[in-house]
């Protein structure tokens, strides 16, 4: 074999179209835009444009909830990088590790809501963590190694009560169901 008679799988490299060369090519004079207007120009702002009327996504109610504004933003470290930053003495494994000492080791730029751990890699040391959240993955990683995962995130309530469209379907399921008055006058003849 010679370096002449490799190739590539048929089909995997494609040639762009060339545009504008010539009649025979098929996108010659207007390279596939069509006649004048709007269309033949770029910047085109078509499909949202209803003539002037207030187009449809505008008309539409707002709907539903987004909690992006709300969200804790999270770093996430695995622990084979925690791991690499301990072999090259960077991080103390004998002061709990948490998200100031990961800063300081350059395993991030910045603290933002929190850390958390993730299971990638092997964690090989002794280390105690003190991070926002951590998989389970990562928890039983440090466990086996000898250490331990202190969460800091606040745990969440459960509501004791049900709220909202499921208060109103509990309250419904409670109440005692009214009986027909066809089924009524069959009890009495019972009787």
């Amino acid at each position: 074999m010679k370096l002449s008679d490799i190739a590539d799988n048929a089909g995997s490299r494609k040639k762009r179209m060339r545009v504008g060369r010539g009649i025979g090519s098929g996108k010659g004079k207007t390279s596939g835009r069509g006649g004048k207007g709007q269309t033949a120009r770029s910047g085109v702002r078509i499909k949202g444009f209803e003539g002037g009327q207030m187009p449809l996504h505008r008309r539409l109610p707002k709907r539903g909830f987004r909690n992006t504004s709300f969200a804790v933003k999270l770093n996430e470290t695995n622990l084979g990088k925690v791991q690499a930053a301990i072999d090259a003495g960077l991080i103390d494994v004998k002061s709990p590790v948490d998200s100031a000492a990961m800063i300081k080791a350059g395993l991030m730029r910045r603290a933002k809501g929190g850390v958390k751990l993730l299971g990638g890699g092997e964690l090989k040391s002794k280390v105690n963590f003190a991070v926002y959240g951590a998989s389970k993955s990562a928890i039983e990683a440090v466990e086996k190694a000898g250490g331990s995962v202190k969460i800091l995130a606040p745990k969440k309530e459960v509501d004791e009560e049900p709220r909202g469209k499921n208060k109103r379907m509990a309250l419904e399921a409670a109440k005692p169901k009214k009986a027909k008055p066809e089924a009524k006058a069959e009890e009495a003849k019972a009787e």
